[in-house]
């Protein structure tokens, strides 16, 4: 995945913040802020884009999101309830209408057989509707490549998202 494919993305999901009047946030772990630098890459993106957790410990998704720890102790940080609750928790912690939350193992170790390098959890949330989730596994060609895969992945999932609402 190149990093123009990501741009195009980020301008178009900026775009259609705009034209929805709605504001984005996002809770990143397995991908560092990269989701956010492809939206602040873009300038102007600030109308539009309120802020950025990057809860890459354990701790953070707790303190950050008000991810409860039963629920990491139970299924992990790499889990669908992980990334719903962060998703969520970025709407309740931001001035958004629209989060997008990533959780994955982008390696090279960390993977597992039930959780293999790879793996990765989205949650999507708009304010006032439950969020949602969507789990990819992405070959494993290396940590910079699962990673700008997760970005381009939550850039379209958030773009998705807002094309439907109101369509």
């Amino acid at each position: 995945m190149s990093g123009l494919i990501a741009e195009e993305k980020a301008v178009a999901l900026l775009e259609a913040c705009r034209r929805k009047s709605i504001t984005l946030a996002t809770a990143e772990s397995c991908t560092g802020g990269l989701i956010a630098a492809s939206l602040t890459d873009i300038g102007g993106s600030s109308d539009v884009f309120d802020r950025s957790f990057v809860t890459y410990s354990n701790e953070a998704k707790h303190e950050m999101l008000g991810v409860p720890t039963e629920l990491i102790e139970q299924y992990g940080a790499v889990s669908e309830q992980v990334a719903l609750a962060m998703a969520a928790g970025v709407i309740a912690h931001s001035r958004a209408g629209i989060a997008i939350s990533v959780t994955g193992i982008a390696g090279p170790g960390g993977g597992s057989q039930q959780k293999p390098v790879g793996l990765v959890w989205f949650g999507l949330a708009l304010k006032g509707q439950p969020p949602i989730a969507a789990r990819h596994i992405f070959e494993d060609r290396g940590r910079a490549s699962i990673r700008m895969a997760a970005v381009n992945v939550a850039l379209d999932m958030a773009l998705s998202a807002l094309e439907a609402k109101n369509a």
